[in-house]
């Protein structure tokens, strides 16, 4: 016992330590720990060597990340997810498979006779890390972007597809059907039961203890190891069970209270998991190094044909197609579990797992790098595209006059299109229609794109950050051209440069900017704008109006009166 709180204490100690050089560094935290695991495990320094102890730690660490993730599962979504996500997730995750199985089969791993090295390769392969995509895709401020929707849809789907393989995963050595079906059958058991208990049962209890936060807390882990400890008896796994216990408090009214008292739990033992795993890496030869690279360059390759090409085939766009591809271009978190599932069912070769988890090193080094340019990537990836004969979504602007810049010009031009210029268009559509055919959009969301054509405006597929865009766009004979973007959504570019530019282009127009900031202001009046708004100040009348109409008793009319108005708009965005 006084040997594993020793051990506890040095996989923290060096997690922490080498934690905050990756983090100066701006390295992914989770390279941090499989480092600090190496270092001070049997293959490095030696100083924890009890295998009792590394797969104590392992398996804690794997039972609370397998829960956190079940909590974040939001099956809501799923049922809601469009067509778009769901064939993208599809061809994603069937096509990486099959490519998978062709191609590590084919550089001679094992397939069959107990050995499933090509399978779980494959599998792994398959799934992309949402540690790395949600923060980098945060950092920029593109969750809610199109591209980050898809790729955040794709993740929950390749969830669900890693849970469905965790359920067959035991039965491997045994691939009948009837195995299969039973496998599957002890899944929804389980499932059914976990989703009824916390649908009738758990949020009377939690009511009765929603004060008491400790209970909360405790009521959670009880339900986790409760559930883990059910599957361990129907021949499924702990993993298996924490990662449904998870799914099933995802649904219930205090889902949002637990996960925020589990998280910090959750960080620690996630800590240990990564840290426990870098202990069984050993100091890898030559041969894990070249297959490690052919896994990374596959996963690569793999992934940009498999999420490219059905997102393209589905009119998105070659933007729209490229940066989800890119984004979810790295091995997950949980493809180290399933490898772990396939070691300790002795279902893989040790030199196999470790050559994944050094591809995994590699690939969140190499991906967090490339999706923080992922709009320089795909600018420059792009054009090369089109001259291989791929179309985007503004092929055939040449024909109706606008390619060589001399196309009919509108009175207004708004560039970019989010949801400051969907509630602009809903306002003039009901106060003054007339003025929407003097009107342009240029904006690179395909969905926009298609929604603004279905509706009979005048619509411009292209990055206004482009020189060539705005200069066919007509740009330069409008009378006034509308900024509504902020700052922290515009990519390669910002206000205050597309001012600058576009007075270049028109030295006459009205153009109307966006301040996200008070300090912005004066640079942008410097720049050439003719008027800026400053969305603070509008949300500060309405709060205020909200206000008044509360002290005076009035809050349900002023509330009907917004439901009236919202009823009356059809905004492209929601």
């Amino acid at each position: 016992m006084h040997e594993l709180i020793r051990d506890i204490t040095l996989c923290i100690l060096f997690a922490w330590m080498l934690g905050l050089l990756a983090h100066f560094s701006r390295q992914p935290l989770i390279l941090a720990y499989l480092i600090a695991g190496f270092c001070i495990g049997p293959f490095g320094a030696g100083w924890v060597k009890s295998q009792d102890s590394i797969s104590v730690i392992s398996e804690l660490g794997l039972i609370f990340m397998l829960f956190m993730i079940g909590l974040e599962i939001d099956l809501k979504k799923i049922v809601r997810a469009g067509k778009v996500i769901l064939f993208a997730a599809g061809g994603q995750l069937l096509g990486g498979c099959l490519l998978g199985v062709l191609f590590f089969a084919g550089i001679g791993l094992s397939l069959g006779g107990g050995h499933f090295d090509a399978v779980y390769l494959c599998v792994a392969c398959a799934l992309s890390s949402t540690v790395i995509i949600v923060k980098v895709l945060y950092e920029k401020r593109e969750l809610d972007t199109l591209p980050g929707r898809i790729t955040l849809g794709v993740l929950v789907l390749q969830d669900i597809f890693a849970i469905l393989f965790l359920a067959v995963q035991p039965s491997l050595a045994n691939l009948e059907v009837s195995v299969i079906l039973i496998s599957i059958g002890r899944v929804a058991v389980l499932v059914a039961a976990a989703l009824l208990v916390s649908r009738y049962v758990l949020p009377r209890l939690f009511h009765q203890i929603a004060r008491r936060p400790e209970l909360i807390l405790l009521g959670a882990l009880a339900w986790c190891f409760l559930v883990a400890e059910t599957a361990e008896q129907l021949s499924l796994s702990r993993e298996m069970g924490a990662l449904i216990a998870g799914v099933s408090l995802s649904t219930f009214p205090y889902a949002l209270d637990v996960t925020a008292k589990v998280t910090t739990l959750r960080d620690f033992f996630i800590t240990l998991f990564f840290v426990a795993l870098g202990m069984t890496i050993p100091v890898p030869g030559l041969s894990v190094i070249g297959l490690a690279l052919m896994i990374a360059a596959f996963t690569v390759v793999s992934r940009l044909v498999t999420t490219f090409a059905p997102l393209y085939l589905m009119k998105q766009g070659l933007r729209a197609s490229l940066l989800p591809a890119l984004n979810l271009a790295q091995i997950s978190e949980f493809s180290l579990v399933v490898i772990q599932t396939g070691v300790s069912d002795h279902h893989i070769a040790a030199e196999t797992a470790n050559a994944a988890s050094f591809a995994f090193v590699v690939l969140a080094v190499l991906s967090t790098f490339a999706m923080s340019r992922s709009d320089e990537i795909t600018r420059w990836a792009i054009g090369p595209l089109k001259r291989i004969g791929l179309r985007d979504l503004d092929h055939g602007h040449a024909e109706d006059g606008h390619e060589d810049g001399h196309g009919e010009a509108r009175r207004i031009v708004i560039l970019g299109f989010f949801r400051a210029a969907s509630a602009l268009l809903a306002e003039i559509e009901r106060q003054a229609p007339v003025l929407l055919e003097q009107i342009t959009v240029i904006d690179f969301n395909p969905n926009v794109y298609q929604t603004l054509l279905s509706r009979g405006l005048h619509v411009i597929y292209g990055d206004i950050s482009s020189a060539d865009t705005l200069l066919h766009a007509g740009v330069g004979k409008s009378e006034m051209i509308i900024l509504s973007v902020p700052d922290a959504l515009l990519k390669g570019a910002s206000n205050e440069k597309l001012v600058r530019h576009v007075r270049t282009l028109n030295p006459t127009a009205m153009i109307v900017a966006t301040a996200d900031l008070l300090s912005d202001v004066g640079e942008l009046y410097e720049a050439g704008a003719s008027y800026v708004t400053v969305t603070r100040l509008s949300d500060a009348h309405e709060l205020f109006t909200v206000i008044e109409a509360a002290q005076a008793g009035l809050l349900a009319d002023k509330r009907a009166e917004l439901d009236q108005r919202l009823g009356e708009r059809r905004e492209v965005l929601p």
